[in-house]
């Protein structure tokens, strides 16, 4: 009988592995909408709510989470599976639960366009935080809430941050959509004209594209001459892969961080532009802005 006993005992211990439960499911929601009087049109966003949100009364930790250029609000849960990844790493305590909110910017790179017909950045500001942080159970302090994202979303992130230090505690931007003054004055005309042009004015070659508006709006300008104390209210993380075409750029704006004194994380990890690079960094992205919800 002991015998048999030791014999399930230990099928018992190897199976619990196996038997061990799933992360509990957070809760997705897309398809959302808010109505904006400055952009003059419905906003979407997704927004992701920790597993226990329906079942309790407590107030949670926000990310802004910022998709790339031509996708939409419902690409990191469609091809990056952040809710899997927050799912899982929220059961393991890797992550602090945590809402994500994820909104539709379309290819305004988050930013006021130079005649001021898309005010996208005065929208985000303005109508959309506000308005997101009294829908939902959301810590509405700068301690609380940070901003990441990828590609152009990357440059939101970083443009968001450094230009609205007093919002944000952290900045964590996948593979940045940043460019030098050289790389922007020897893009294609075609690219300019494509890209850039509704941004910061049509038709415009070489250095003529280095206008004010794009030095205002550009990381670059942003930690060159910016204000230092007020970038070190923010705590950043910067990866991109180096096989990325944005790899220099992401690397010279390293250079400048630190030739400035402000105080970051950068990482070059073995990859490109795409996917499965920024899925397989989201975790630790999110990780460094979570630690600064935790109390020390």
């Amino acid at each position: 009988m002991r015998r048999i006993i030791g014999i399930a005992v230990c099928l018992i211990a190897a199976l619990l592995p196996v038997l061990s439960p799933v992360a509990a499911q957070g809760i997705v929601r897309e398809g959302l909408t808010l109505e904006s009087r400055i952009l003059g049109h419905t906003v979407r966003y997704t927004v992701y709510l920790p597993a226990d949100y329906a079942t309790s009364s407590r107030y949670y930790p926000v990310v802004y989470l910022l998709h790339g250029y031509t996708d939409n609000d419902m690409g990191w849960m469609q091809f990056g599976e952040a809710h899997l990844i927050v799912d899982d790493a929220i059961a393991s305590r890797e992550l602090p639960p945590m809402i994500l909110i994820m909104p539709d910017a379309g290819v305004s790179w988050y930013i006021n366009n130079h005649d001021g017909s898309v005010r996208y950045e005065d929208f985000f500001f303005e109508e959309f935080m506000p308005q997101i942080e009294k829908r939902y159970r959301i810590r509405a302090e700068k301690r609380y809430r940070g901003v990441a994202g990828l590609s152009m979303g990357g440059f939101g992130a970083l443009v968001y941050a450094m230009k609205h230090p007093d919002v944000f505690s952290a900045c964590a931007p996948l593979s940045a959509a940043i460019y030098t003054d050289t790389q922007v004055a020897a893009w294609p005309q075609a690219r300019w004209d494509h890209v850039a042009a509704v941004l910061y004015g049509p038709g415009l070659k070489g250095e003529a594209r280095l206008t004010a508006h794009l030095r205002a709006n550009s990381p670059m300008h942003l930690v060159a001459h910016g204000d230092v104390d007020a970038m070190k209210q923010v705590r950043y993380w910067l990866d991109c892969g180096d096989d990325d075409r944005l790899s220099s750029a992401n690397a010279l704006f390293h250079v400048q961080l630190k030739e400035r004194g402000v105080p970051h994380e950068f990482r070059m990890r073995d990859g490109g532009h795409h996917w499965p690079y920024w899925r397989s960094g989201l975790k630790a992205a999110l990780q460094f802005i979570g630690e600064g919800f935790h109390q020390f």
